[in-house]
């Protein structure tokens, strides 16, 4: 009687491959094989774990057991220590959901990451997969919009717009066509989340558009992958073809009588091309320049026809609420935040990781409890929150909690859920320098407070650090100006944001200005 082949999981992501993932998983296949060993090794999304990678896991009678971070010189004696059935191990990490990285998580989104095989239509649906399309397919269209706006669902991009207004603002408007896009284009320094998901939970992704294509009228979705996600292109695409071919898409979705189609599309490289209107000409084969508003998207997007625009993981949200109910998915979460958030520790931190919280949790948690502090040892001295656009979050607003409208009432933002630490030894004047020249060199240029503005904001913090006494005094005068005017000038969020991370360094850090005190011409706290 042939024994039965032990399952083996091994990461599949980008980060994991990156560290190994690949050899790893050969290599533990071959060493089955000169031991004559029955192993299963499936490839899967990355739990998130990142300073354990390559984090393998076993299956075992008593649930998975995971060892890491693994390298192929590891192999042999992990066999030898039995690791098939769970044996110790210098790596030995215990029951992977036991890891308390993992265990004090509360994964709604990310349940599936790390657990299935990212393009198996079967491993997907027995993990609860499906089951908020064929709910939608079965329910009258306005239902499911109410169902979108019960929830509290807030878009994850950095807007944070309540995703039913969206939804009922393309379902009534009347059009022949119109469309569903998705903004992949996560250009966030810090951020990984869409990647994950695209990469190690795609079904998701597709579930969720094809949600939303039924809701509001729309038969064609498209989602713009960056280019620098060339895994998860792949992958993506791949799990577009199988769905297709099993009636999740196509013709007559779930049964629904309803059509709609996915195509993928893959960015050039622009940071303000993740501004929404700048995507969809990039899509339409223009040069990605913001548009102005009104007319709004939702009436007058792609190809001039209504489109409803969600970032990644707004749309992978929405299979869960539809699956079980707008009242569980409204649970999670504090006043108007509603739900949950992937938030992504990176930078300098011992223990980088996704890690998805509901809202109202706090920096200090996540960035002591669950990273660790600093990958350097030193003292934690500014956490940048909601990408290059975000605010530098001061140690006297680390126990603020993590919601939308707490973060905006101390000139802060949550963003795509991105967290970057940086220890006692960051310069903030050289990083507030940095914003001016990212904005300066990545605005598209149609309006003159971003353009314009990004370039004399590089040349005045030079000439703040350059200078001293009266000379310097003046030079901060104006660069608090120039912000204002960039804050309420811009046409988009590249213009009017980057004064964020400016701002909220001048006034927390002004000793790194050479600064006495913020008591000069203070503005109120960035």
């Amino acid at each position: 009687m042939s024994q039965a082949n032990v399952k083996v999981y091994v990461p599949a992501d980008t980060a994991a491959v990156a560290v190994g993932a690949d050899e790893v998983a050969q290599r533990i296949a071959e060493e089955a094989a000169q031991r004559s060993l029955p192993v299963a090794i499936v490839r899967t999304g990355s739990r998130g774990l990142f300073w354990l990678e390559t984090m393998v896991e076993v299956e075992t009678a008593d649930g998975r057991v995971a060892y890491g971070p693994v390298e192929e010189a590891d192999i042999a004696g992990l066999f030898d220590a039995g690791f098939l059935q769970g044996g110790q191990h210098p790596k030995s990490l215990g029951l992977t959901e036991a890891i308390p990285y993992l265990a004090k998580q509360q994964r709604v989104t990310f349940a599936r990451m790390g657990v299935t095989d990212p393009l198996s239509l079967q491993d997907y649906e027995q993990h609860g997969g499906w089951a908020g399309l064929k709910a939608a397919a079965s329910m009258a269209v306005e239902k499911v919009v109410d169902a979108i706006s019960e929830s509290g669902l807030r878009g994850r991009g950095g807007a944070a717009f309540p995703a039913g207004i969206k939804w009922n603002t393309v379902q009534l408007a009347k059009a022949e066509q119109k469309y569903v896009v998705c903004n992949a284009d996560e250009g966030d320094s810090g951020t990984y989340s869409d990647r994950m998901t695209l990469e190690g939970d795609p079904f998701m992704l597709i579930e969720g558009m094809a949600i939303a294509g039924l809701a509001v009228g729309a038969t064609q979705g498209y989602v713009y992958i960056r280019s620098e996600y060339p895994l998860a292109v792949s992958v993506f695409r791949k799990a577009v073809a199988q769905a297709t071919e099993a009636g999740w898409l196509g013709g007559n979705v779930a049964g629904s009588g309803k059509a709609f189609n996915i195509d993928v599309r893959m960015a050039a490289g622009s940071y303000v091309c993740g501004e929404e209107t700048a995507m969809l000409e990039s899509i339409e084969g223009k040069r990605g320049v913001v548009r102005a508003k009104p007319p709004l998207p939702a009436l007058q997007g792609l190809f001039g026809q209504p489109t409803l625009i969600h970032n990644v993981i707004t749309l992978a949200s929405v299979p869960a609420i539809l699956a079980h109910g707008a009242a569980s998915y409204q649970g999670y979460g504090q006043g108007r935040s509603r739900g949950t958030l992937p938030f992504q520790l990176a930078g300098n931190i011992a223990r980088g990781g996704l890690v998805e919280l509901p809202f109202g949790h706090t920096l200090r948690e996540l960035v002591e409890d669950f990273g660790g502090g600093t990958r350097s040892g030193r003292p934690v001295k500014a956490i940048q929150v909601g990408g290059p656009l975000g605010a530098y979050v001061p140690p006297d607003q680390w126990d603020t909690p993590l919601d939308y409208e707490a973060y905006a009432a101390v000139g802060a933002t949550l963003g795509h859920g991105g967290v970057v630490v940086h220890d006692d030894t960051a310069d903030m004047a050289s990083l507030a320098r940095y914003a001016m020249e990212f904005c300066a060199i990545e605005s598209c240029g149609k309006c003159t407070p971003c353009r314009i503005g990004s370039t004399r904001g590089v040349e005045v913090i030079d000439r703040i650090q350059q200078n001293d006494g009266e000379v310097r005094e003046a030079q901060v005068v104006l660069l608090r100006d120039l912000c204002e005017t960039m804050t309420y000038g811009s046409l988009c969020a590249m213009g009017g944001m980057t004064p964020n991370p400016v701002l909220s360094a001048l006034n927390h850090y002004p000793e790194d200005f050479g600064l006495d005190s913020v008591a000069l011409n203070a503005a109120p706290a960035a």
